[in-house]
């Protein structure tokens, strides 16, 4: 695979689109990478070596040769401070989408090297509305990611990599992987309750049949009267709440179609892909609740 620095044109390769709110493949820049670099370099500078911080560099995809010349020597040479530097002028020319690569890349492997680092990380990155969510860095206008945690990991994956795909611009890729989160979930319930064939029903079909095998929905209303809420309150509230997830999950499986095109060339409505996300959410949520 090529390098970013070999694939880098020094310039973005955003195409411009008609409408405010339509894009095919990638978002619009956002300057907020650049401050989730200056949270990521002060843990760096910080907490590894010289040569640690070129080898991590270099494994996130920059090229290591444009920092050859700085040299640590007993009494003298290049400080840390100076290759900080000039690794900031070498992330400065990449264009957004390898920005975002490189930071991902680099948290990954910080978190791995230096566990203890992450709670650390974690707050500076949330200075600029970034979070870690399995050790990727999303935004978290997306999802918080201390509300995945009671989500299971197979459908929770698919969560991530959705934050993921919509981080790095894949609008279409995101709107899949929210669906096959919630693939993943009605398909473990399909197989844990005997259901039948999952492929044999619609998205929305599906949803519905894995609620009612698992009886969420009569938990909640179990929990409800238990926090006292009467029975004339308790009735229309549920039949709503399942009246909703039902149409989330019409509008789920209705934007994957049309605009769930994993190769980008459907026109997409960048508000309706964190709509989806977060019906994904609610509805695992809710297929997952004990």
């Amino acid at each position: 695979m090529d390098s970013p620095t070999s694939r880098s044109t020094g310039r973005s390769s955003l195409a411009p689109v008609s409408g405010s709110l339509c894009v095919r493949a990638k978002m619009d820049n956002d300057p907020r990478i650049n401050q989730a670099w200056t949270a990521i370099r002060v843990v760096l500078q910080s907490e590894f070596s010289f040569y640690e911080i070129k080898e991590l560099v270099g494994l996130a995809g920059m090229d290591l040769t444009e920092l050859a010349h700085l040299v640590q020597k007993a009494g003298g040479g290049a400080s840390k401070g100076q290759l900080m530097t000039a690794i900031d002028q070498s992330f400065a020319r990449f264009v957004p989408d390898e920005k975002r690569e490189i930071v991902s890349h680099l948290v990954q492997e910080v978190v791995s090297r230096r566990p203890d680092c992450k709670d650390r990380l974690e707050g500076y990155l949330a200075r600029f509305g970034w979070g870690l969510l399995d050790d990727r860095v999303v935004p978290l206008t997306i999802f918080d990611p201390k509300d995945l945690e009671e989500i299971t990991e197979a459908p929770r994956a698919d969560l991530v990599k959705a934050a993921e795909r919509i981080r790095d611009g894949d609008l279409s890729g995101a709107i899949s992987a929210a669906c096959a989160a919630v693939d993943t979930c009605t398909g473990a319930i399909y197989e844990e309750y005997q259901l039948g064939n999952v492929q044999n029903s619609s998205f929305q079909e599906r949803c519905k049949k894995a609620l009612d095998a698992v009886g969420s929905l009569q938990l909640m209303e179990d929990q409800l009267r238990e926090i006292g809420w009467e029975d004339d309150r308790v009735a229309p509230f549920r039949n709503n709440f399942q009246g909703a997830l039902n149409h989330g999950a019409y509008v789920m499986q209705t934007l994957r179609s049309g605009m769930g095109d994993v190769h980008g060339t459907k026109p997409i409505l960048k508000p309706l892909v964190f709509d989806c996300l977060r019906w994904a959410e609610v509805v695992i949520r809710t297929l997952e609740r004990k």
